[in-house]
Order: C-alpha cells, then structure tokens, then sequence
C-alpha cells in the first residue's frame, strides 16, 4: 500500500481486529512520521547498502564493516554505540523501564564472497531496482536495520524499553556475536528479534543442529605390511552403524535427522592412513533427542574401538542450539510480529524450526523469533545481488515492530 495509515486501512474491519499494541503504534502520530521517514531514504539506504556490502567480512573477520556500522549509529543519533570484542556494532534507543528488545543483523559473508568481492572492480552498484555486487545480500539485513533505527530516532520516539540494535559477527561459524549479545541482556530481555528479511516469515522456535567431526586414530603402513587395523575399516563400520540408527531412517514432523557427508582419509593406493574422519551432522527440534543419538553415537564408537583396536574422538565444529518455548506461539512477541506483518498487508508463515542467530536465545529459553523474507538472489557469488524494495520492507516492518516492542 502506498500509505500505511491512511483512513481506509485505519477504519477497516480487519484494522478493528488488530491487537491493542499495533492499533495504538500505527495511530500514533511519531510512528506515522517515522514510517515516512523510512519510505523517504530508498536512495540513502542503498548507498549505505552498497558501502558495507563493499567491505570484505568473512567470519572472524568483521571489524572493519562493524566500525562502519558504528559510524553510521553515532551518525544518526543513536545511543550507546560501541564496537564489542565480537565484534559487534551496538547502539541504543534508551527507554525508561531497565528492560530491552533486541533487534539483531548479520555482519559476516559466506566464506566464497571475499574473492568476488575483490576481483569486482570497485563497490556494488545501485540500479532502480537493486544494490548488485557480493557482500550485499546479507549486509541488507544491516541496512535496514540501521535505516529503521534512524526513523525512530528521527521520529523522535521514546519508548518504554530500551531498543537495542546490534549487528553481529560469525553468525556461519558458530553465532559467536549473539553469543556475545545474549550474555550481555538475556536477565532484562522482552525479546530478541533477529532480522532475516520483513517478516513474511516468522520463526519461533529453533531446530538444533550439531555437527561434529569424529577422528580416528591407529598405526600407518604399507600395504605389505598388513591391511589391518585400519582407520578406514573402523570408519566405514562406524559410519554403518551410525546411518542404521532408526533415527537416521526419520522423515516425520520433528525435524530429526542424522546424516554423514563428509569422509576424509588416506592420499596413495598402497599405504594405510594413520589417521582419517567423518562429517556427523545430528538436528532435531527436540534437544533432548539430540543428546540421546549422540549417546548413541558414542557407544558405537566405544565399541567399534574394542573390534578394532582403532581410536576415535569427537571434536565439536559447530554445535546450534535449539529448543520450543511453550506458549510461544502464542505469546506477546509472536502476536505483534503477526499483527505486524498483517497490517503491512501480507500473511506470515509461521515456524517451529528457525535456524540463525535466533537460536542462542531460544535454546536457552529466552523469547526469540526470527523475521525471513526475500533479499535478493544469487547468494555467495559474484553474481550477488540486494533487493532495493525488499530493504525497505524490512526497515518499515522493523520500524513498526520496534515501536510497538518498545511500549
């Protein structure tokens, strides 16, 4: 719609059936302005868009673009701002009750997008349409959040909560920035919103993923020299027994699955490897169904070290947490997420099974959803490319929704 307050939609019957909180948010003469505001920064957002999506910012390797998110905080007048040791890039709407709703953005790229990044030549570019270049895709989720950030400061909204704004670091390698961002307001949070996209979907709770690398251990040499023990005999025995689990057969609504995708081990036909390992990824919605395969997976390798004489250990790569919260879906944040979304005129698709920067917090029973949505396509490559109207759908949605947190 081109006017989200206009008199129509504000009278309407569907409006009538809006909960409390939107309905007063959406009547409030600051909202109102702040999302103004929003649709009047397409072309600002997007050269902030094409400015940090231009930073090379592999995992672990954020501090350059964090600096620049900063910047743009302290720019815009938000409080607080600081880069963390994640490195994370957080500034603050102060409220007036000690509690806080967290809204969080991704910092890092794909491991692939730094090459293409720099062979491109010079920064994306900015059409009508979209920002084209790699880096941009994920670093959308930064620009509309710090666009959203703006209007509500601009609007000059006061909210009882404090609005908390982070853009985080090594969300692929183990969300070790939310990690961070969580330790820091879990004891005073009303919520933690992490901004995927404009709320078309909406994920509330978390599908738990670990993926472990399980090495085995035992004596080399030639051929001649004997086939047994041998690491790959003890491997294949494992990888057998492990994919035979009734687990690993599973296809129903609790997201349970096992699965080896990864072998690794000897170089040359006629030498046996010292050592080799396997890929173990193990989900499941439900935490407690992860910690029994693995249990399970740790007596098979117990016993398969007794036939073989091989040794095996299993080393964490990265471990995802998940869990449900009960009554989440039908709780406040959840709710105004939906009333959110509704009244931006779309219907959101609801999940149990979210997996990103979400996941800290809900596996740890905190109230958590993550917003998805279109960004663009061609993730990850050189090809790379944001979606100018999806950035400000986005910036809109979390402006409403900020407003309407906050109190």
């Amino acid at each position: 719609m081109n006017s989200l307050f206009s008199l129509f939609v504000l009278a309407s019957p569907a409006f009538q059936q809006v909960p409390q909180e939107i309905r007063t948010a959406v009547q409030d003469q600051k909202v109102q302005l702040a999302i103004e505001f929003v649709d009047s920064r397409s072309d600002a957002a997007a050269e902030f868009l094409s400015e940090i999506g231009a930073i090379i910012s592999p995992s672990g390797h954020e501090h350059e673009r964090a600096e620049a998110v900063a910047a743009r905080m302290r720019a815009i007048g938000l409080s607080d701002v600081r880069v963390d040791a994640g490195p994370n890039a957080v500034g603050v709407i102060p409220g007036r009750s000690g509690r806080a709703v967290v809204f969080i953005s991704t910092l890092d790229d794909l491991a692939t997008v730094p090459a293409f990044q720099r062979s491109a030549g010079g920064p994306p570019t900015i059409t009508p349409d979209r920002v084209v270049g790699p880096g941009t895709n994920t670093s959308l989720t930064s620009a509309a959040l710090v666009t959203a950030a703006e209007a509500l400061v601009h609007a000059g909204i006061q909210p009882e909560h404090d609005l908390v704004f982070a853009a985080v670091a090594q969300e692929e390698t183990g969300l070790v920035g939310m990690k961070k961002i969580f330790d820091e307001y879990r004891d005073r949070a009303e919520g933690f919103v992490d901004v995927l996209g404009d709320g078309h979907s909406i994920s509330y709770g978390a599908l738990g993923i670990h993926w472990w690398r399980v090495v085995a251990h035992g004596p080399p040499g030639h051929t001649l020299g004997g086939g047994l023990p041998n690491v790959n005999q003890a491997i294949g025995r494992a990888v057998d027994r492990i994919l035979s689990l009734p687990d690993a057969a599973r296809t129903d609504s609790s997201r349970t699955r096992i699965n080896v995708a990864v072998l690794n081990s000897g170089l040359v036909f006629n030498h046996k490897p010292d050592s080799g390992w396997f890929a173990l990824d193990v989900r499941s919605l439900d935490n407690s169904t992860i910690d029994n395969i693995e249990s399970e997976v740790r007596d098979i390798l117990e016993r398969v070290t007794d036939e073989t004489s091989i040794d095996f250990i299993m080393l964490p790569y990265q471990l995802t947490p998940g869990g449900q919260i009960p009554g989440a879906r039908k709780s406040k944040l959840v709710s105004t997420a939906v009333a959110a979304a509704r009244h931006l005129g779309y219907e959101p698709r609801l999940s149990n099974s979210g997996s990103s920067n979400m996941n800290v917090a809900v596996g740890a029973g905190v109230a958590a959803i993550g917003l998805g949505g279109g960004r663009g396509g061609a993730r990850g490559t050189a090809e790379e490319w944001a979606d100018r109207a999806a950035l400000m759908s986005t910036a809109r949605y979390v402006t409403l929704l900020a407003a309407t947190l906050g109190g």
